[in-house]
Order: C-alpha cells, then sequence, then structure tokens
C-alpha cells in the first residue's frame, strides 16, 4: 500500500515530533495508553464501516540513515483471537507550505478483520492514516504554544515586580489632603422634628382621618389671641383695699395729733 498526506508544517518540526515518542503517541488517533508501559503501546479501536474492533499492542518508530522512518507494530484482538502486523517506511517531502507525508509498506490481518469488505477495511485504513498525519503536525505545535504562553507569563510577572516609573506629572503635582473626618452639623441630617412628628401621627389612620386632620408643624394654623376676663370679685377687690388703705393713713395722722 502507498498513500500521500500533507500537512502545512515544515519537515524540521515534523522530525523533531517524530524522534519523541510521547508525541508519536499523543498522535495517534483514539489510543489509550496502558500505564507503565512503552509510549506507544496500549488499546486502540478502529471502525470499519458500521462494526467496531479494539486492538491492543505496540508501535515502535525509528530513524534511518537515509532520512526516512519504519514503523513497526503488532496488535491482537481484545475479544478474538485475530491479530495485525504491519511495516510501514514512512516519507517526509519539503513541499510550498508544508511537507508531504508517504506511507509504504504492507500490513497483514486475520480474525474478524478478514470478513469485512475489502473496500471498507481499505477506507479504514487511509482515515487511520490521514488523521495520524494531521496529528503530527498539531503535535509538534503544542510545545511553542506552550513556551509562548510560558515567556508570555513570565513577561507580565517580571513587568508587575518592576516599579513603575512616575511621571513628570505626578512627581509635580501636590498630593491632596485627606478630607477631614468631622460631621457637617449646619445642616439638619434627617427631616424637620415637625414633619418626624406628622409622619408618626398618620401612621395607623384611616385615609379619610388623614385628610380632615389639621395641619400640624410649620403648616398649622396660628391661635387667636384670647381676652381674659376678670371675674367680679376681682373687679371690687382693687377699690376696697385702697379704701383700707386711706383709712389708716387717716387714722394714724389722728393719733399723732393727739399725742
Amino acid at each position: 500500500m502507498e498513500h500521500e498526506v500533507f500537512v502545512p508544517v515544515p519537515v524540521k518540526r515534523l522530525r523533531e515530533t517524530l524522534g519523541d515518542p510521547v508525541r508519536v503517541a499523543r498522535a495517534v488517533p483514539g489510543l489509550q495508553q496502558d500505564a507503565g508501559a512503552d509510549p506507544v503501546a496500549g488499546r486502540l479501536k478502529m471502525r470499519v464501516g458500521s462494526h467496531s474492533v479494539t486492538y491492543r499492542g505496540a508501535v515502535h518508530v525509528s530513524a534511518r540513515d537515509d532520512g526516512s522512518y519504519a514503523v513497526e507494530g503488532d496488535a491482537t484482538e481484545t475479544r478474538g483471537t485475530g491479530s495485525v502486523k504491519l511495516a510501514l517506511t514512512l516519507r517526509l517531502r519539503d513541499t510550498d507550505g508544508g511537507t508531504t507525508v508517504t506511507f509504504g509498506g504492507t500490513a497483514t490481518a486475520d480474525g474478524r478483520v478478514t470478513e469485512f469488505p475489502p473496500d471498507a477495511v481499505g477506507s479504514a485504513v487511509v482515515r487511520l492514516l490521514n488523521r495520524f498525519a494531521e496529528a503530527l503536525g498539531e503535535a509538534q505545535q503544542e510545545p511553542e504554544q506552550r513556551e509562548q504562553l510560558e515567556q508570555q507569563e513570565q513577561s507580565e510577572q517580571q513587568e508587575q515586580r518592576e516599579p513603575q516609573p512616575r511621571t513628570p506629572e505626578a512627581v509635580e503635582a501636590p498630593e491632596e489632603a485627606p478630607a477631614p473626618l468631622v460631621d457637617d452639623f449646619t445642616e439638619p441630617v434627617g427631616p424637620p422634628a415637625e414633619a418626624a412628628h406628622a409622619r408618626r401621627t398618620m401612621i395607623g389612620r384611616s385615609a379619610e382621618e388623614v385628610d380632615h386632620a389639621p395641619p400640624r408643624g410649620r403648616y398649622a394654623p396660628v391661635p387667636a389671641p384670647q381676652t381674659v376676663a376678670s371675674s367680679a370679685a376681682l373687679r371690687w377687690a382693687a377699690p376696697t383695699a385702697a379704701a383700707v388703705l386711706v383709712s389708716a393713713i387717716v387714722v394714724g395722722r389722728a393719733l399723732r395729733k393727739r399725742r
């Protein structure tokens, strides 16, 4: 078999990705890695038409002297006795705007996969290779994005630590004195006492009583001055006292003459 896939990534970056087994494992679509095993080892489910087969195995990628890569793998069915073996050669060719990845080699299989139509099996293999090549380009971009984010965070932290230079306006402008924490007693804080009293008296009264109630406070009417009428006893008290006083004076003078 032979298949080509275009990846918009330079050849140099793809070689760095293929040389890292951890990135290669991330590029295998749907791979569930086994804990403590090789990076490119675990369970992989393949969908062939309307059926699916799950394999458990491992894949090894090694560089050759001519610049190509050898891809060797073997796996067995998790629910069956079938197995798959592949021996592929992966080549990278520099192309305008990216790299052309060429897969070539052989693959043998037995078990359930032999029961499916050959066209469905070929489509499943092509789909797997396309997704693997595209994931290789995305896997090499992840470390670059991570490095850019780390550099950006470090620069932001450094800017926060460094003291900000003061502008001439900030140096020359005098600082305003803080306002004294003293209450202003020149204006009343709450409503007048009359209004408060009127509000208290209207609470709990009906609307009719409030409408007909006389106004209170500053709007209350000024009462008319009241005339105080003296009683008859008071009118005759003053002349009687005067007569008694005159009589006393006359008697006193008479007594003095006799002496």
